[in-house]
């Protein structure tokens, strides 16, 4: 980094009001104490009008298998009660890394002697003829949930667009709540970075049959309409009706507060195992960080890289983050899928594989010499967790290697 980062002084901000923001504030409590008590006077700004939920619990809470109360994560009163300033629904607009001072959008300023960037990320809008019609949204937060509710309440025709992670959970979401919903992928496999060719091809048959359409190796170029949303246009001529078009793509760091006041961003806020930025005072945190050249888009590491943070701001010089092996885990789809590390098989790697599709049930394991590198599971993920363990620790599966494939607890047993 450029500049030595400086942890001295009372005034913290965090910028951002997320998930990794609350993750690093609890961890920060752990440290120290309610903030009253500790070395901080905490202020907290979010762009949204209410105080953090879960993310990742939008598919759920969207095919009603969790309702609204479920995905919060701490009211104000946890705020008030820990000595926190809490401001909602004012985003920052501006840093000025010299004056150590943050702008409203309000016009409110505040003043800091460290501050954590927590900004999180943006959906991503494909560049397209009449994206911007109404009728058109992403799924990032609550009020796009409540969009689709209204669209599921009066029996709208809904297209999502994106066949990775988020566009499977918001068309299964749909689906179950009796939606008529059609999911539109460019490429010819769900999940391309997840799952290789014949996990993928079972999460589709599954997929089907719980009543989603799937257009695969479809290429949209534009959505119809006049003045709202009526389908989308493909590059093979062909056209889908639709009177709500989710866009589901994936999404990007929010890093442009960062880059607008001199802090080093490259496709997101570039940061070091200390979480630091190249301006003194300056930290980021969750998916708005870019680390190691990866800008992480999973809860796990961004879990993670706030922990390292807080200890660091209280003493802990050694604490950091040094990256993390990748792995997805799809829940809320019907549909259970696990994938980890180098699960498509680089060279040097040999796989074993089982493809049971009576039974609907995928696995792959991916082997270097003795270790475990990979796996994709489809159907039954309960030795998920256990097998990411195994990858990230490198452990020396020689002794159950050959009965892995049959699960955690025959091959445990087998090499007893």
């Amino acid at each position: 980094m450029d500049e030595a980062s400086d942890t001295g002084g009372r005034r913290l901000l965090v910028v951002g009001n997320g998930m990794a923001s609350v993750r690093f504030l609890e961890a920060l409590l752990r440290r120290t104490g309610t903030a009253a008590c500790a070395p901080f006077e905490i202020t907290v700004v979010g762009a949204e009008p209410r105080p953090a939920y879960n993310r990742v619990l939008l598919s759920a809470l969207l095919a009603q298998d969790v309702t609204e109360p479920d995905i919060a994560m701490k009211d104000a009163g946890w705020y008030a009660a820990n000595g926190i300033a809490l401001i909602t629904g004012d985003a920052v607009a501006t840093l000025d890394k010299k004056a150590r001072t943050a702008t409203l959008a309000s016009g409110r300023t505040i003043p800091f002697d460290t501050c954590v960037v927590a900004t999180g990320s943006d959906a991503i809008r494909l560049p397209l003829p009449g994206i911007d019609l109404p009728g058109v949204i992403t799924f990032r937060d609550l009020a796009d949930v409540a969009v689709m509710e209204k669209a599921i309440a009066s029996g709208q025709r809904i297209a999502v667009i994106g066949g990775g992670l988020l566009g499977i959970e918001a068309a299964y979401g749909l689906a179950k709540r009796g939606a008529t919903v059609t999911l539109v992928h460019v490429l010819d496999r769900l999940m391309e970075r997840q799952l290789d060719g014949p996990g993928a091809a079972l999460l589709a048959r599954a997929l089907k049959s719980k009543g989603i359409e799937l257009l695969l190796s479809k290429q949209t170029v534009a959505v119809t309409g006049d003045t709202c949303a009526t389908g989308l246009a493909f590059a093979d001529s062909s056209h889908l009706a639709a009177d709500l078009v989710v866009c589901a793509v994936g999404v990007r760091p929010n890093a442009a507060l960062a880059k607008a006041g001199g802090i080093t961003t490259g496709r997101g806020i570039i940061v070091d195992d200390h979480m630091a930025t190249n301006v003194a005072c300056v930290f980021a945190i969750g998916e708005c960080a870019e680390h190691r050249g990866i800008a992480y888009g999973l809860v796990e590491p961004c879990y993670a890289q706030a922990g390292a943070l807080a200890a660091r701001l209280t003493g802990d010089d050694a604490a950091a983050f040094t990256g993390m092996v990748l792995a997805t885990n799809l829940k809320a789809s019907g549909v259970p899928v696990f994938s980890a590390g180098d699960f498509a098989g680089s060279e040097g790697t040999v796989s074993a594989v089982v493809d049971d599709r009576r039974a609907g049930v995928y696995r792959k394991l991916v082997f270097r010499g003795a270790t475990l590198v990979g796996c994709v599971l489809v159907g039954d993920a309960d030795d998920g967790l256990w097998l990411l363990d195994l990858i990230r620790n490198k452990a020396d599966v020689s002794a159950m290697r050959a009965d892995l494939l049959h699960g955690r607890d025959y091959a445990e047993r087998a090499a007893a």
